[in-house]
């Protein structure tokens, strides 16, 4: 067999076992990950590049390698499941840096955290006044978890007594790429036809429609593929 015809075979065996195994170890693996997350897919990811183009490994060693490493990493996610000593061990625990508004330097000491990276984190939760915080907290894939003063807070609805009625409907999609998502409309109790009419009211057709979703209070929100916005704000 040529050289460039085994690659590209060994490459869709690749990426048909990688898909397969992400998809057995679930979504939290490519999610923000933490520390054994982490590990976990660059291993994985390490495994499958050689099995895609190095064609002096056998295919099946490679293989078995990749394997056994999904099994080992599905058996780790099984015994966290189920004991919280291996979760901690495994994918660490949330780092305190801010107490009662205290930064708690010997804890970012510990984590190699600077000064600059703790204020790009507040930032990013909409903190720019360090002042205001009362705890911060470093979780296991990294980010930033942030508990203001009282004062500081944001006023809710429920504080100023304002009752909401709970909303009739969960959004969901109707058309998408001018067709019609069938699933959801039979699911949801909704016909074909009463789709049509909503876009006959409003001199429409499938084909003009990029988007249709029922939102939450029961109306229905269409984009169409003619935005009729002649100047962008920002065009690519």
């Amino acid at each position: 067999m040529p050289d460039h015809i085994e690659v590209i075979l060994r490459t869709l065996f690749a990426f048909a076992i990688l898909f397969g195994g992400a998809r057995l170890l679930g979504k939290q693996t490519i999610a923000q990950m933490n520390i054994f997350d982490f590990i976990a897919a660059i291993s994985l990811g390490s495994i499958a590049a050689n099995l895609a183009f190095n064609t002096t490994l056998p295919l099946h060693h490679t293989t078995i390698s990749f394997v056994a490493l999904v099994m080992i990493i599905y058996v780790i996610s099984l015994l966290a499941l189920r004991s919280r000593k291996v979760r901690g061990f495994m994918a660490g625990k949330p780092t305190l840096v801010i107490q009662n508004g205290k930064i708690l330097e010997e804890n970012m000491k510990g984590m190699r955290y600077t000064l600059d990276y703790l204020n790009q984190q507040l930032r990013e939760k909409d903190v720019f006044d360090i002042s205001e915080v009362e705890f911060a907290m470093i979780e296991t894939d990294g980010h930033m978890s942030v508990k203001r003063y009282p004062s500081f807070e944001n006023v809710t609805r429920k504080d100023l007594n304002l009752l909401m009625k709970a909303e009739r409907y969960m959004p969901i999609e109707l058309i998408m790429d001018g067709k019609l998502i069938l699933k959801n409309i039979h699911e949801n109790q909704l016909t074909e036809q009463w789709v049509h009419e909503e876009l006959q009211k409003r001199q429409l057709s499938l084909k003009d429609i990029v988007y249709a979703v029922r939102a939450s209070n029961g109306s229905l929100y269409i984009d169409t593929y003619n935005d009729h916005i002649h100047s962008p704000i920002d065009q690519e």
